[in-house]
């Protein structure tokens, strides 16, 4: 995040639970993130990450999804549940229900 300059006039604008701040009469891409939304239905709520689930826990998942395709390589019963997944949600994204 960036300063604030004495004086100068801030839009501030939120997408997405995200709070973004610029000069006025500056170019939008030039704003910068100040904060976020805090969501008091669900404390744990984390507007960073897309499902809102903490840091934390999309590294452990990262690091679990690595961990199954490298078992994969050598689990050709693992490897196959993967094709049937990747299949799945293929379809699903091109004919959602």
């Amino acid at each position: 995040m960036g300063s604030l300059k004495p004086g100068a006039t801030y839009i501030r604008e939120r997408v997405g639970g995200v709070v973004y701040r610029r000069e006025f009469g500056a170019d939008p891409m030039t704003r910068e993130v100040e904060g976020w939304e805090y969501n008091k239905d669900n404390p744990n709520f984390d507007p960073r990450t897309r499902d809102g689930r903490s840091l934390y826990e999309q590294i452990q998942l990262c690091i679990l999804w690595g961990e199954i395709h490298r078992e994969a390589r050598t689990n050709i019963t693992l490897q196959r549940a993967l094709d049937r997944a990747i299949m799945i949600y293929r379809l699903s994204k091109d004919r959602p229900e």
